[in-house]
């Protein structure tokens, strides 16, 4: 008798121990039937959580489980969904069919990169996506209009994954590491052996430097699987220390790397003071695989979420919470209003609420604002600046000609913030100062035609300014075309300008410039869908009053029709 209560007393007092409790299964705040079973993790974003199903569908839900839009893409999926901040979600069919869904469900624009998804879209800071494949990375606008593509010598074995910097870094087979910017410029990295990860984390230079912020250098850590850690490219650091275990996953924030091993053991190190700070427990990883494993760190902590379950922790160590899921198909994921969505075997979305704090983050019209800038909204000086022949319309005529053939050949890439700064030298060649050569409107047009094919969001407010100040209603008429092709307006500033248009007095109603902005309020509708087509719905309105010219009315009415 007295050894059972020992017993009972010593599990009592092992299941108060880290590690040892064994947790119960969670209870889920809401379930939502499918109707299919799902494929892959799922897509939180704008408090929703999108979805992909073995029957063809890409669902979107509320927060609340509120089923918002289905979408049929026609074929079979593959398991890879990616929500940009606008809300737009990038899957592929089996097939290699590269599909854009906006926050409204509606269809977007369909592209063949040639091959599935071999992971998941990745979105740079101006909206643009990088689209891996087995054997190569394509770069689009978020409007669908190739940038530049690089071919892999051998195939894609982990990756990609943002670099901090707006960039991505991938891993081939062989050991080669692969750091490639938004331009498709690459740095290369040979390892013997594959890599079990690598990290890219931000590091302040202690030397040589002056002020209160030194400036952050971006650092490539890989990790090989017995927990070494070496620095990709540097020969002058301090070594870092080893890993207590095999790393399934890592993730940086600032300074430091949170590491999830396959021990169940979460390790947060510093980059700068080379030195492990501390060590917890998470959930049962024993045998997990990296594809099964993800992390999230932010200003709430470092998340660890598996199949099995999901555990939180402070950035000084504390465990916040750690749940047991049974029966999930596929990878949960952690939304940034503190939500775990699970799909089950059983067709079942599950919700969980783990964490009252919402991730506090600033906003535009349409989501976060993007953690950084590619400078193409004032790009500098071209290097055609100062060319004494620059303005010689045959000169002019000769360049347009050597950009257009490359914009369409998808060869972009590293020459872009050049053709970007050209372009703009052209399209704004009637705001010069006073005594300085004009450029004709033809060039003008022309210009800001060819800016819509390298589609930035960072050019809306050039676009709009070139729209506010042009003598000419033609140019004025291609500044917003231009704006509706690129299809993004993230502070809202191309509405307000076209809103202007229309709304005030003083503003003359040039037919040619309100059709042009029917048409391209329409498209910025289409491509953003809520909040901002709320306001450019009621300009369509407006714009289709008889008050209206008959040809400015037929627009407006047609482009309605084709948002219903």
């Amino acid at each position: 008798m007295k050894k059972w209560v020992f017993g009972l007393f010593l599990i009592l007092c092992l299941g108060h121990i880290q590690g040892y409790a064994q947790e119960p299964p969670a209870d889920p705040i809401w379930r939502q039937a499918l109707g299919g079973a799902l494929l892959g993790k799922p897509a939180s974003q704008a408090e929703s959580v999108a979805v992909l199903l073995d029957s063809g569908n890409l669902r979107c839900y509320s927060r609340r489980g509120t089923l918002l839009w289905d979408y049929y893409a026609g074929g079979k999926l593959g398991p890879f969904i990616t929500r940009s901040r606008e809300g737009t979600s990038y899957i592929s069919r089996t097939n290699g069919t590269l599909i854009a869904v906006n926050r409204s469900g509606r269809e977007l624009w369909k592209k063949s990169p040639g091959e599935p998804l071999a992971a998941p879209v990745i979105v740079g800071w101006d909206g643009r996506i990088f689209v891996p494949t087995i054997k190569g990375l394509s770069c689009y606008t978020a409007a669908g209009y190739l940038l530049w593509f690089k071919k892999f010598d051998t195939p894609l074995v982990f990756g990609p994954l943002a670099d901090l910097q707006g960039g991505l870094i991938l891993g081939l087979d062989g050991g080669k590491v692969l750091h490639i910017n938004h331009l498709g410029e690459t740095r290369s990295f040979d390892l013997p052996g594959n890599p079990a990860l690598v990290v890219p984390v931000l590091s302040r230079s202690r030397e040589g430097t002056s002020g209160l912020f030194p400036p952050e250098q971006l650092v490539l850590v890989a990790a090989d699987r017995t927990g070494k850690l070496s620095i990709l490219g540097e020969t002058g650091e301090s070594p870092l220390p080893q890993l207590p275990g095999s790393p399934l996953k890592a993730i940086s924030r600032n300074d430091k790397i949170a590491f999830v091993l396959q021990n169940n053991r979460v390790v947060l190190l510093s980059y700068n003071e080379k030195n492990i700070l501390w060590t917890g427990e998470t959930q049962n990883l024993s045998g997990a695989a990296s594809a099964s494993v993800d992390m999230l760190y932010d200003e709430r902590g470092i998340y660890v979420v598996s199949r099995d379950g999901a555990a939180g922790f402070t950035e000084d160590g504390r465990r916040l919470w750690i749940i047991h899921i049974q029966g999930a198909v596929g990878l949960p994921v952690f939304s940034d209003d503190g939500l775990l969505y699970s799909g089950g075997a059983n067709w079942i979305l599950h919700a969980y609420r783990l964490e009252e704090r919402i991730l506090g983050m600033k906003q535009s019209v349409y989501g976060p604002v993007p953690e950084g800038s590619y400078g193409l909204g004032a790009p500098g000086p071209s290097s055609w600046d100062g060319y004494y022949f620059r303005n010689d319309e045959t000169e002019i005529t000769r360049e347009l000609d050597a950009i257009e053939k490359n914009i369409h050949a998808g060869k972009t890439g590293a020459n872009e913030p050049d053709y970007v700064a050209y372009l703009m030298e052209l399209a704004s060649g009637a705001l010069s100062s006073p005594g300085t050569t004009q450029i004709h409107v033809t060039f003008r047009v022309r210009a800001l035609q060819l800016l819509a094919y390298m589609g930035s969001r960072e050019t809306i407010p050039f676009l709009v300014r070139v729209f506010n100040r042009d003598p000419e209603p033609l140019v004025q008429a291609t500044a917003a075309e231009t704006i509706g092709r690129i299809g993004v307006d993230p502070d809202g500033v191309a509405l307000r300008a076209f809103s202007m248009k229309i709304y005030s007095a003083a503003a003359p109603r040039n037919e040619q410039v309100l059709t042009a902005v029917a048409g391209a309020t329409a498209s910025l509708c289409r491509f953003s869908g809520p909040p901002l087509s709320d306001a450019g719905i009621k300009m369509l309105v407006l714009l289709a009053n008889d008050t209206m010219p008959s040809a400015v009315r037929n627009q407006a009415r047609k482009e309605m029709d084709s948002l219903r």
